[in-house]
């Protein structure tokens, strides 16, 4: 799977996990955190768990804060997995 496709997944995912809270054209077009679009909490387990079934990686996210992950951010984890 090339990044483009991979950004379009990841944007899906995102929508899906904030209940259509946070776009995936805003997630994708965004450069800010994606607590900042509207990601809660709940969204960013539902969202991390999405990512990890999809693409059968686990991310480590101890240390992380996950108010200020932005979309490039988590998309670079899952590309270097």
């Amino acid at each position: 799977m090339g990044r483009p496709e991979l950004y379009a997944t990841v944007a899906q995912l995102i929508e899906q996990a904030t209940g259509s809270t946070v776009a995936a054209a805003d997630a994708l077009a965004s450069d800010m955190p994606l607590f900042d679009l509207g990601l809660d909490s709940l969204g960013w387990l539902r969202l991390i768990d999405a990512i990890e079934v999809a693409y059968q990686v686990e991310f480590d996210l101890s240390g992380t804060d996950l108010r200020r992950v932005t979309f490039g951010e988590n998309i670079d984890q899952l590309a270097a997995r």
